[in-house]
């Protein structure tokens, strides 16, 4: 599959999607709560409308699904998936640590992924059998012989429900090599899975995520030799239900399924 073509326009979208929000960062913006309380400024909004507006104009037979304004044209088989701002809390907090999000999927596959980080002006570009890039430099993730050695990261620990938070708890337990704290980050959103694709962190655990919190992470990760899968092992498609591992070394895979029982 050739997606020379897609990968300059998903560049194109981050860069207008960097050059909405980097001047709304730490200064005033408008901010509102959604439906299910979550949280919006008047950048997640602006940046998709901005991106949807571009792919429209492109990709006219394209469906597109985004976080702020759901799905046009929803029966193509391409679908561009579009997260404005994955992480809306860490830039509300002046954190840089949050993302754009770009995806490519083929009947419901994701292909293609662009994390980007505009403040900070770092961007993972990965596709499925095409390798991943960060800032155009190839990279990869790294090897971990055992979960003992591994660095665990996650959004938060309150993402998860009681019976996801006893699965995470004891994946955290195995992780690290210490007992009392083991090797854990907290906060990143997709940033996490950007330090996975680079080899500085082993494993990220989610749960509860939307197809435009993930489809992007799948190309990214296992174009730089990593690997993605639900709670059951499971590779991720637009139908999964977004309780999602990531690894850098694929051979983990069955002794973190192992660890969280």
């Amino acid at each position: 599959m050739n997606l020379s073509d897609d990968i300059t326009l998903a560049a194109h979208l981050a860069d207008i999607a960097g050059s909405v929000i980097r001047p709304l960062f730490r200064s005033d913006f408008e901010q509102s709560r959604k439906a299910d309380r979550s949280p919006v400024t008047a950048a997640d909004r602006s940046t998709e409308a901005a991106m949807r507006a571009i792919l429209e104009a492109e990709r006219p037979d394209d469906g597109i699904i985004g976080e702020e304004y759901g799905k046009h044209n929803e029966s193509a088989g391409r679908q561009w998936v579009l997260d404005p701002i994955d992480g809306t809390i860490s830039f509300m907090a002046g954190r840089p640590i949050f993302g754009t999000l770009i995806a490519l999927m083929q009947d419901g596959w994701p292909v293609l992924g662009v994390i980007d980080q505009p403040v900070a002006r770092e961007r993972w570009v990965g596709q499925i059998g095409g390798g991943t890039t960060f800032n155009g430099a190839p990279v990869t993730t790294a090897s971990c012989r055992e979960l003992a050695e591994a660095k665990l990261a996650t959004s938060s620990p309150h993402y998860f429900g009681a019976d996801q938070a006893e699965a995470y708890m004891r994946v955290a337990a195995a992780v690290g090599g210490n007992e009392r704290q083991g090797m854990i980050v907290y906060g990143g959103d997709c940033y996490n899975y950007g330090l996975l694709a680079s080899g500085h962190i082993d494993i990220v655990c989610e749960a509860g995520l939307e197809v435009y919190d993930y489809a992007a992470l799948v190309p990214v990760v296992e174009g730089a030799g990593g690997t993605m899968s639900d709670w059951q092992g499971n590779p991720l498609d637009a139908d999964s239900n977004g309780d999602v591992l990531a690894l850098g070394d694929p051979a983990r895979l069955d002794d973190v399924l192992e660890a969280m029982g």
